[in-house]
């Protein structure tokens, strides 16, 4: 998904940023970031770590001075201006970094998305997932990934797309696509298997398709899911123009999410639609954890093929740290 910041500092400083979000650069980390920095609501400004110039793990890199570690960090756009009120880290190579930025300023609030994988006394707050099995005093569980799915957003999305979603025939199945991981395959068979699978959904049901892919998914893979669809109605996003990605969330009766995609499946729960999450080739016991729990609570089901109606309360995790974050500002 494509987040749009409400950036209000430039990278030379002319006006202050009260937050700034510290991630690793990857796309799952920067939405995670952003989510949260727009949900507090402080005008905040997205700043992405290159590198750190120096022969040390992310570990051993809070034990050095503070300002070392601040002018070693290469980021972009380089950290300037005010001390922010508010930082907020994503992913292991970040956390060091907004740890130097709390000692430096020596008042800024520190939050930290996911497991550190440092001390979490040193963070304020820690937003972990629960499948990650870590607890503590600042720890707030979350269900899966932070997100910035919000009914405002879908209904805006789906206005912009009602003359190409309005006229497909219902139910409406929103496919979200991921693709090949360290723990994950996609090959051509499956996009194939998967295709033939909602193609008879949509057939049965007299409904459509709602396809968009993520750049993890192999084109090939891609291009045999397509072949199998091509005799239902179906809107296939091909990367042209603008993702429908929020607006095929709004338009959706039901989801279908492959399982390799932690962020995708929790920003589909966060519609409280049915969310069907299906397998890939491989194995990742976290991301099992995490799914086990999701069907544990009435959120998922695993997709074989059939459509069926359920419910639960929106998943939107975002809110509860963002109100905790809010709480301690004073804001």
């Amino acid at each position: 998904m494509n987040h749009s910041g409400n950036f209000s500092e430039d990278p030379a400083g002319s006006a202050p940023a009260a937050t700034w979000v510290i991630t690793d650069g990857a796309a799952g980390t920067r939405a995670q970031g952003l989510a949260l920095a727009e949900a507090v609501g402080l005008p905040y400004r997205l700043h992405e770590l290159r590198q750190v110039r120096l022969p040390l793990p992310p570990s051993l890199q809070r034990f050095l001075p503070a300002p070392l570690l601040l002018r070693e960090a290469e980021l972009d756009p380089p950290l300037s201006g005010a001390w922010p009120r508010l930082v907020i880290s994503v992913g292991k190579r970040s956390a060091p970094i907004a740890l130097a930025v709390k000692r430096a300023s020596g008042a800024t609030f520190a939050v930290h998305i996911h497991d550190p994988k440092l001390p979490l006394r040193l963070f304020d707050l820690v937003a972990i997932p629960e499948h990650d099995g870590v607890t503590g005093q600042n720890v707030i569980p979350t269900h899966g990934s932070l997100h910035a799915v919000t009914e405002e957003k879908l209904a805006d999305a789906a206005k912009r797309f009602a003359q190409k979603l309005d006229s497909l025939p219902q139910p409406r199945i929103a496919v979200l696509l991921g693709g090949k991981s360290n723990a994950f395959d996609f090959p051509v068979k499956t996009g194939q298997t998967l295709g033939r699978k909602l193609s008879g959904l949509a057939k049965e049901f007299g409904g459509s398709l709602l396809v968009t892919p993520s750049y993890r998914t192999p084109p090939d893979a891609f291009a045999a899911l397509k072949d199998e669809i091509d005799q239902v109605p179906a809107f296939v996003y091909d990367g042209e123009g603008e993702n429908p990605y929020l607006a095929f969330l709004a338009a959706a009766d039901a989801i279908v999410v492959t399982e390799d995609s932690v962020n995708m499946v929790t920003e589909a729960a966060g519609t409280g639609k049915p969310v069907y999450v299906e397998a890939l080739p491989g194995k990742s016991k976290r991301l099992g954890r995490f799914h086990l729990k999701m069907r544990e609570d009435g959120i998922t089901r695993i997709f074989e093929g059939t459509l069926e109606t359920w419910s639960y309360p929106p998943v939107r995790d975002t809110d509860k740290v963002a109100a905790r974050v809010r709480e301690a500002l004073g804001v």
